[in-house]
């Protein structure tokens, strides 16, 4: 499988990613492993995990994710085999967030201990924290870079103008700089990433590598009426896409899907991973099985025909 650069790292990663936030929310321990080993058996290395996940779950107060990621690797022997990456900045349980900088440098070592390793390839700004100063988080950047925690930073849910800004600082002041984005960013969602931010990835040379890549599970085809949002613990996430446009992006998925002979999953995956800006998409699963449907997109070549079919229903 053909690796792709995860921007200026020098990291490189496959073209799909698995994301951790079900762990400890919807799949128990026992699960998270089988998928974390076919994950991995199947050729793909990126994990995506944050110390947040799973801190809306009640009882829970985050961590719960991490903490399962790094049984698996204690038990497994996987870590030189994957691209570990978490997260700093959501509210915890206990109220703590941000990205100030002791609270960057107490934070990754509450991760590390919970995931069983010396360090995370990168870590992410998991959102924008206007109250910490950006050259105060970029310098425990810097801290745990040359520590060796840290190989490389990344941001999730910046606007356009304040990761522009941010990456002038780390150049200016010869920090390090964010080598990735994590956006918010679908067939369902895309008027904020293709209208601000996909421009300034691709000239900065940022890795993207989104997220909610099937918009809560809506593009699978399976929520296409409001007796459907009961079918599982999203299904509450998903009623904002019942309506004329979603039913069009449905619609669309359909016939590319009937062509290909697959799934709509496997079509709205394979439409991320051909956009020019995409490194690696992310997804979830809670069963192998619905992993092994998953990975199935990254043999799928859209025509350019599919591309129109689904571009001109999913438009803004």
């Amino acid at each position: 499988m053909q690796k792709r650069p995860l921007g200026k790292s020098g990291i490189s990663i496959a073209p799909l990613a698995l994301g951790g936030n079900v762990f400890g929310w919807t799949i128990d321990e026992k699960t998270s492993f089988s998928i974390l080993d076919a994950f991995v058996d199947f050729g793909f290395n990126l994990i995506d995990t944050a110390d947040i996940y799973s801190a809306w779950v009640s009882g829970n107060k985050g961590g719960e994710s991490e903490t399962i990621v790094g049984n698996w690797l204690k038990k497994s022997g996987k870590r030189d085999k994957i691209v570990l990456t978490t997260k700093v900045g959501m509210r915890m349980g206990d109220g703590s967030m941000g990205l100030k900088r002791d609270y960057i440098l107490e934070s990754i070592e509450a991760s590390l201990k919970r995931l069983q390793t010396d360090y995370v390839d990168f870590y992410q700004s998991h959102k924008d924290d206007i109250d910490a100063p950006m050259e105060e988080t970029l310098e425990a950047y810097d801290i745990l870079i040359k520590q060796g925690k840290v190989r490389a930073i990344g941001a999730s849910n910046y606007k356009a103008n304040r990761l522009r800004e941010v990456l002038g600082i780390s150049l200016e002041k010869q920090y390090p700089a964010y080598v990735s984005l994590q956006p918010h960013y679908n067939l369902c969602n895309r008027f904020e990433f293709e209208t601000e931010l996909e421009s300034l990835c691709l000239e900065q040379n940022l890795a993207v590598i989104s997220y909610s890549s099937l918009a809560n599970g809506f593009l699978t085809g399976k929520y296409r009426c409001e007796a459907d949002l009961q079918k599982s613990a999203r299904g509450e996430y998903v009623s904002k896409y019942l309506n004329e446009r979603g039913f069009k992006i449905l619609e669309a998925l359909d016939k590319v899907s009937d062509t290909y002979q697959t799934t709509p999953a496997a079509i709205a995956l394979a439409w991320l991973m051909q956009r020019k800006s995409i490194t690696a998409p992310i997804v979830s699963a809670t069963s192998v099985s619905q992993l092994s449907d998953l990975v199935k997109s990254v043999d799928i070549i859209l025509s350019p025909e599919s591309n129109v079919i689904l571009n001109e229903a999913s438009q803004f």
